[in-house]
């Protein structure tokens, strides 16, 4: 089998990316409470299974072309632990923001089709203090989204080892992201990917621009330690890069 190009997977990268943005915050802005009373909507759960679902059928679209990232702080994981080559990470995160912000502005053109829709503040925007959506602190905030990303890294590297058991990485990366959804909704209305937060935070304003460099570091940070625990913890593939650019594409075998 022919091995992806460069351009294959940057394009798989973008649509993954925007698929994320587009299911998952696009569910939150319209389908989590259409009525603005909590009479109705999907709430919490339905918006964790959005973001969990976006991802699952992303990887298994996606994961063999590029190794279904969808995220910066994935990417950044990956190439920590030499599963994917450190000269493709910038063209990565560019496409990654792109297709995040793609996805934020249709999802904001979408949402003006309703009357007297407000996007300010009503975007899905990740934040921290009276951006969270309880409140939470800084502190509070950082620390959730470096342990998620950690173990979000920790679950998507051991579920696409060579050791895992073959075709569930899928099932496994979207179940786990889901779960990290129902935990931290409440407390930074759940990053653990900066894609996903720039993707929405310019068009959502009302602070959230200011507070996106936390949806960079702490996502990024976390991710980086998952990259540097992994191996140590559990070994890994010593093989080089160089016959194998794609490594950790979930449903490559």
């Amino acid at each position: 089998m022919t091995a992806p190009t460069m351009a294959h997977r940057l394009a798989a990268e973008f649509i993954g990316t925007f698929w994320l943005v587009l299911g998952g915050c696009g569910a939150a802005v319209f389908a989590a409470n259409p009525a603005g009373d909590n009479s109705v909507g999907i709430g919490y759960l339905g918006v964790a299974l959005a973001f969990g679902l976006t991802v699952l059928t992303g990887v298994y679209a996606f994961g063999t072309i590029s190794g279904g990232h969808f995220n910066p702080a994935v990417t950044l994981g990956a190439a920590i632990a030499k599963r994917v080559e450190w000269a493709a990470v910038p063209a990565y995160w560019l496409v990654q923001i792109l297709g995040g912000l793609v996805a934020g502005g249709v999802i904001l053109t979408i949402a003006k089709g309703r009357p007297k829709f407000n996007a300010s503040g009503h975007m899905a925007a990740n934040g921290y203090g009276i951006n969270s959506p309880h409140g939470y602190s800084l502190t509070a905030v950082i620390i959730a989204e470096v342990l998620l990303t950690f173990i979000f890294l920790l679950v998507i590297l051991g579920s696409t080892d060579d050791r895992a058991p073959k075709g569930f990485a899928g099932l496994s990366i979207g179940l786990t992201l889901t779960l990290i959804h129902l935990i931290s909704i409440p407390i930074s209305n759940t990053s653990v990917n900066p894609a996903r937060s720039t993707g929405v935070a310019f068009f959502n304003g009302a602070g959230a621009p200011g507070q996106l460099w936390v949806f960079w570091l702490a996502p990024l940070v976390g991710a980086a330690l998952a990259g540097v625990a992994y191996p140590l913890l559990f070994g890994g593939r010593d093989e080089e890069l160089a016959d194998r650019p794609v490594r950790d594409a979930a449903l490559e075998r």
